[in-house]
This record gives structure tokens, sequence and C-alpha cells, in this order.
């Protein structure tokens, strides 16, 4: 199936084969429904997995297939791209690793980067009322001024970092009531994550060591360091999604 999405403020065409529809998201959904009818309130599904897994494209895919269902509950995709910390912060404020400090603007996306207490408060929240979600606007690079009402019956969250098993981050476990992973080779997302930058502009010489220095370290990070989830996803070398 092919289908254009709205990924990120680009028009992206994206494509799921008929077995992954059927054998995989179908069931994910009647599985969200059949939770959310049993908690009788609302439903926190989390979406975890490292960075070039398609996580993004998946969860948009999930609420395409889920509003053409017949069901009486509503269905919300939200990202935690929101809870960065702004540009100003990030370019002001600094971690130390292995002795040695560093911009936090140079390690954007890792977990350090987020604003974790705010993220905790506002899925705290979310359990019993209507939230103002923060967005993240990818044409500024930056954390935008608007935000989103989060207030369906079936909420999915995705991120990187959503079932890191780390302090303070595992928290946010206890306000997940169904967790879905996507495990992958790293070689096979060392691949896809290069070529993503090189279409963004990068060079290969870039793109390669932006991956060592950035995105594989994030990507060991989340595989290495994670809870067990209720649905695990794997990415094959082939780049299509089947049960973990």
């Amino acid at each position: 199936m092919e289908t254009m999405l709205n990924i990120n403020g680009f028009m992206t065409k994206v494509s799921y084969s008929e077995k992954e529809i059927q054998t995989l998201f179908y069931p994910i959904l009647n599985e969200l429904i059949k939770r959310r009818k049993e908690k009788n309130g609302r439903l926190i599904a989390y979406l975890a997995a490292p960075p070039g897994t398609g996580k993004t494209t998946l969860s948009l895919f999930l609420k395409k297939l889920f509003d053409q269902l017949e069901t009486p509950y509503s269905f919300q995709v939200l990202s935690i791209d929101g809870f960065h910390y702004d540009r100003d912060y990030l370019t002001s404020h600094y971690i130390t690793r292995n002795g040695t400090e560093i911009l936090l603007n140079n390690v954007k996306g890792s977990p350090e980067s987020f604003n974790l207490e705010a993220l905790t408060d506002t899925l705290k929240d979310l359990r019993d009322k209507p939230v103002n979600w923060p967005v993240y606007d990818r044409t500024i690079h930056d954390v935008s001024e608007e935000t989103i009402t989060a207030d369906a019956d079936i909420v999915l969250i995705e991120g990187n970092w959503l079932l890191l098993n780390e302090e303070k981050w595992n928290e946010l476990e206890d306000y997940c009531d169904i967790s879905l992973f996507i495990e992958a080779d790293q070689e096979v997302l060392k691949q896809r994550l290069i070529n993503r930058k090189i279409r963004g502009g990068l060079s290969p010489e870039e793109a390669e060591i932006f991956y060592r220095e950035s995105d594989g370290k994030n990507v060991e990070r989340v595989l290495r360091n994670h809870f067990n989830t209720d649905i695990v996803l794997k990415l094959t070398s082939k780049e299509e999604l089947v049960k973990g």
C-alpha cells in the first residue's frame, strides 16, 4: 500500500506491504482498541526505537489505518521532539562526558538535550486530562511557540528514549499502558542514517562523521538499554517490518 504522509512538515510517499499491514499493523491497532475498552479511560502507548527505524512514519501510518476503522475511539500520534530544549538553551549549556565538557547543541537528540522534567509532568497530566503538547518545527530546527491539544482516547507517543532504562528516564514507564519497540541491526541503521544525511545535503564523508559522533552513539544507547516491551517489531535488512 502506497500513500502520502506529512512527515515532519514534508509530504512523503510511504509504502508498506500487505503482509506488514495484515500481520502486524491491524493486530497492533486491535490490541490498542481492546486495551482502551478494558481501561475505560485514556490509553497511552509508547513507540520507541533507535534513529533510522522509521518510527515516525510507522506511527503516522497507523493513524491513517486507524481512521479507516469503525471504532468509537479517537486516536492521536505525538512525538517527544517538542520537549527538546530550545536552541538558546542548547547553545549555552554543557554536559560532561569522560571528563570533557560538550555543548548540548553538539549532542542534540541525545537524552540530555531533552527537558525530561517537563515531559514527565506532561505525561503525568495526560493520564486523566487534556494537555498542551509542544511541537518541534523541522523548518527552523527548533521548538515551536505553538502547541497542540492532546486529548484523544488513544494516544500513541513516539520517541527514541521513551523506554530508556536510565535514571529519571525510567520513571516514564509509570505513565505507559502499552509499549512497542522496533529492533534493528546496527549496520542496517547505519546505512539508512548515512543515506538520510546525504539526501539532506551532507557529503558522504560528513555523513559518516555525523553517524560516528552522533547517530551511531544514539543507536547503540537505545538498543543496549531499554525496557522489555509488550510488542516487538524488527526491521530486517530488506527494510521490512516483521515480528520481533
